[in-house]
């Protein structure tokens, strides 16, 4: 039953649901008519709100690009293609990919969000290598898998709230700032981890689809693959029939060794000297040093790289389009509004999920954890700070982290209707084929169903 069932809504999202490019362009008119239509900022406003936006995610936007194409290069390395290979003849059955792959990819999710880079990587290698799988499906696994992140090392918005000096210190929102104690140690983000560890692969489970025909990945192809051959191969076709320094120079393993070692030092040091302190920017350095390595020299390398950069458009020109939707709610002040009126109902019981349904509601238009925290963090913290004007400051504490991560789960979990992140994921298992947003989406709508029921009744019962 419940196999048919996600097969009508994914058949109602084909039908219905836009590329991701044309659904930014949609919401890009919808936040600028609701701006015009529920703030007092003028248009030329809200056009200059839009415009200097764009501008917001280019850093963001560059380190999803370098992390994409540094995983996906140490992927291509005969070492670990050798390694998938190993791992293949163990797998026997689509099933055992579907769940391997959503299990990996929630581990992974908890070290860093970036990480399902290699969880699309391994689940595109596999799709190449054991028949049967219906690769949509596939795909909206590995989507799914990364919705953990939230839970974990990189949840942006409770290292925000643990760090000197943030946004909300400076403007005299918060006092101090609040332990990861209170909200990553805490026992409703404890539980949510289980519930991504454990629910999310028997839901995806119960929902795999019966039939695969016409759906797996060789069906899907729109062009040759050109990494059928090996980047080594590739890299051989380059030299001149005869000896040259270029060639030479081209091939010498010492010197991209060389650097490479330069690279592992400072990477020692980072961790040394700044604890687990895994973000953006070190994840990219350890990908392109262990890239370098794996590859060794730097024509083979170079080829990796080409390859890997393949298939990033989408990034490239669609994430500016949702930054200057994020600049209009900013300008405009339509996202604080948005989050006062919301929050004006909360009651001590109520306010965590009123924190949980603002995060998600507010993520279509601002799909970025940190972005999205900036505008209504404000108006949540301050909420809070009502509503318990007569708790100790241990309980307030508590309450402002539980409401924090309730944004934050609330923000996560729409990321499964929200095609912004299936960008990330596009570059990698959509190399070569027919694949749009539409065709996953459809998948992912009962688990969002089910994980919204689930979680709106923990952050709201759960004890502290």
């Amino acid at each position: 039953m419940l196999t048919k069932l996600g097969q009508k809504f994914t058949d109602g999202f084909t039908k219905y649901m836009p590329s991701a490019y044309v659904f930014a362009l949609l919401l890009t008119l919808l936040t600028g008519l609701l701006a015009i239509a529920f703030t007092e900022s003028k248009p030329l406003n809200i056009l200059e709100g839009w415009y200097n936006g764009f501008w917001n995610l280019l850093s963001f936007g560059m380190q999803i690009v370098l992390i994409i194409i540094t995983a996906y290069c140490i992927a291509q390395s005969s070492p670990v293609k050798k390694s998938i290979d190993r791992i293949a003849k163990h797998i026997k059955t689509p099933t055992q990919v579907y769940i391997i792959v959503i299990t990996l990819g929630v581990l992974l999710s908890l070290i860093s969000f970036g990480m399902v880079i290699i969880t699309a990587i391994l689940g595109r290698e596999l799709a190449l290598r054991i028949r049967g799988i219906h690769y949509p499906f596939l795909v909206a696994c590995v989507y799914f898998s990364f919705n953990g992140w939230v839970c974990g090392l990189s949840s942006s918005i409770a290292l925000l709230l643990n760090t000197e000096n943030n946004f909300l210190i400076e403007n005299g929102i918060l006092n101090d700032t609040i332990s990861t104690s209170y909200s990553l140690g805490s026992n409703l983000n404890i539980t949510m981890i289980v519930l991504f560890v454990v629910v999310s692969p028997i839901l995806m489970w119960l929902l795999i689809p019966k039939s695969f025909a016409g759906k797996e990945l060789k069906d899907l192809q729109t062009s040759l693959d050109d990494e059928e051959s090996s980047v080594k191969s590739e890299a051989l076709s380059y030299k001149l029939p005869f000896k040259a320094m270029s060639d030479a120079l081209n091939n010498a393993g010492w010197l991209q060794i060389s650097v490479a070692v330069l690279g592992l030092i400072y990477i020692v040091y980072h961790f040394a000297t700044k604890g687990f302190d895994l973000n953006f920017n070190i994840m990219i350095f350890i990908f392109l040093i262990v890239g370098m390595l794996l590859h060794v020299t730097p024509m083979r390398y170079s080829i990796a790289m080409k390859r890997a950069s393949s298939n990033i458009s989408g990034i490239l020109f669609q994430y500016p389009f949702y930054a200057g939707i994020m600049g209009i709610m900013i300008a405009s002040g339509l996202g604080e509004k948005l989050s006062t009126v919301l929050v004006s109902i909360a009651t001590p019981e109520s306010y965590a999920f009123i924190s949980y349904l603002t995060g998600g509601i507010i993520n279509f238009a601002i799909p970025s954890a940190g972005g999205e925290f900036a505008v209504i963090g404000p108006s949540i913290i301050n909420m809070v700070q009502d509503l318990g004007a007569n708790l100790s400051p241990t309980e307030i504490t508590a309450m402002t982290a539980r409401a924090s991560m309730s944004v934050a789960y609330g923000e996560s979990l729409s990321n499964l209707l929200q095609p912004f992140f299936l960008l990330i994921v596009f570059p990698v298992m959509g190399k070569g084929i027919k694949i749009q947003a539409r065709d996953v989406v459809g998948y992912l709508f009962i688990p969002f169903m089910v994980l919204f029921v689930i979680q709106a009744l923990l952050v709201t019962y759960l004890p502290v």
